[in-house]
């Protein structure tokens, strides 16, 4: 071992034993943490030490003090919020990506880096169905991801309004429609706030929260400008997409840019029995998504594909001398997502697909799906428990009687541990959220979590009498 790597062998060993215990631990692990963050606030805040202490020492007394607030988050039995897991490969090679520690921002700098996140792009253009043209960033998530489509879309619409956004800024500047659907995901509100653009009009939906694309006709149809539509693959509730063949048509006709929010609902292209959930989407001009909800890297790794490469480049860029830029080609990676300086995200999505492969893709993503229509059908058995939702995809919205017994099953299954699902609020009612995200998760998880669901339930309906 060399002299300049021996000082990390210690707290890498030892990093490496507390992450083996810690991923060994999470088959039968109580899913939820077992302290809160004040309760851990003495064992890692009060003042700054005035002396150090030894790496591996400082890896061991994180380990042991954090083990207590940590979630099973990459556990098969984890069902909340929209959260994946992290595959092997993926997980080693973010390992690497810290050990290699490159600023992945300059093709010139960091060429491994580029190359391999190039690979990774196009890799994900071909899975996907989308433009082979377009250009693909890695953000730090999803919400990144909507909010680089949507600057580029921003960025083309005053151009071709006549506007010099670069230049002018926003003051005077031409107003441009912001439209989506009701049911949004409201990063997509959140995006559109960061770039100055206000609050969407939305757009009345569908029982599954489809927006109906007459609607947006409609809507579209009672003004005039630059208009930007923003459509959704994978409804956060029902797992349901927007009609993108319709919608898109309409779109055009009215001259908008289209977005889609694919934050874990993209992948569907990548399984032929599901690709008609997302028929339509290539024709749209910008996507997010985010790697970790279905493909299952580590996080942070969102990731934006626009197709028109002057509008990204040019929101997203800039030129200054002390950068060695190549003239022409694919671009630096600096200029399709909002930082300059970041890690080699795109890395561990290479991992994941080249461990995968398409076959393996659609075999895991097929698989989430086919676990959530399992989960569905089962509890839908049991009486007094009611799936809201068409289950096409990987989510379940559940339904107990009445609000206060749906929130008394959420609070019961979440202490119990078994197994962790979110309470959301849907169509006017409270719901306890199934979010099927993991590749880990197997017929045994999804039978716990039947199991701990309906267990749940009767210990509420025997305790109200």
């Amino acid at each position: 071992m060399s002299a300049g790597a021996e000082p990390y062998s210690a707290a890498l060993s030892a990093a490496a034993r507390h992450a083996s215990d810690w991923l060994g631990s999470l088959p039968g692990r109580h899913v939820g943490p077992g302290v809160t963050a004040h309760d851990l606030a003495a064992d890692f805040g009060g003042p700054l030490p005035e002396a150090g202490m030894p790496a591996a020492d400082v890896v061991d007394y994180l380990a042991l003090k954090a083990e207590p607030g940590l979630m099973a988050m990459p556990s098969g039995r984890f069902f909340g919020w929209v959260i994946g897991g992290t595959l092997p490969a993926a997980l080693a090679a973010d390992w690497l990506v810290s050990a290699w520690d490159q600023n992945s921002g300059l093709r010139y700098a960091t060429p491994a880096m580029a190359a391999i996140e190039e690979a990774a792009g196009h890799w994900l253009l071909q899975l996907l169905g989308l433009p082979e043209e377009a250009d693909v960033g890695f953000t730090t998530g999803a919400t990144m991801a909507n909010f680089t489509g949507l600057a580029a879309a921003r960025w083309r619409l005053m151009t071709d309004a006549g506007w010099d956004l670069d230049r002018d800024g926003l003051s005077g500047a031409p107003r441009i429609r912001c439209f989506a659907g009701q049911e949004r995901h409201e990063t997509i509100d959140l995006g559109l706030r960061y770039l100055g653009l206000g609050a969407p009009t939305a757009v009345p939906a569908d029982a599954q929260g489809r927006l109906l694309p007459i609607e947006l006709d409609r809507l579209l149809s009672e003004g005039a400008g630059p208009a930007l539509v923003c459509l959704q693959a994978g409804n956060l509730h029902s797992g349901a997409f927007d009609p993108f063949d319709d919608a898109i048509r309409v779109a055009r006709r009215h001259g908008a840019w289209v977005h889609i929010d694919g934050a874990f609902g993209l992948w569907a292209a990548a399984v032929p029995e599901l690709a008609y959930l997302t028929e339509g989407m290539v024709a749209a001009d910008s996507w997010g998504t985010d790697a970790h909800k279905t493909l299952n890297v580590p996080y942070d790794c969102g990731i934006a594909v626009v197709n028109d490469s002057l509008a990204l480049r040019s929101a997203m860029g800039l030129t200054t001398s002390y950068l060695v830029q190549d003239a022409e080609g694919p671009g630096d990676p600096f200029q399709k997502v909002p930082e300059l300086s970041r890690r080699g995200r795109g890395v561990p999505v290479w991992a994941a697909l080249r461990s995968l492969g398409r076959e393996g893709v659609a075999a895991q993503v097929s698989g989430l799906a086919e676990a959530a229509s399992s989960i569905a059908e089962r509890l839908d058995r049991v009486d007094g428990i009611e799936v809201l939702n068409a289950v096409d995809y990987t989510q379940v919205s559940l339904a107990f009687g009445d609000d206060a017994t749906t929130r008394a099953v959420t609070a019961k299954v979440i202490q119990d541990g078994k197994v962790w699902m979110s309470g959301s609020h849907w169509q006017g009612r409270d719901v306890l959220r199934v979010s099927v995200s993991n590749w880990s998760t197997d017929t045994d998880d999804v039978g716990t979590a039947v199991d701990a669901v309906s267990s749940a339930f009767a210990a509420i309906r025997a305790e109200s009498g």
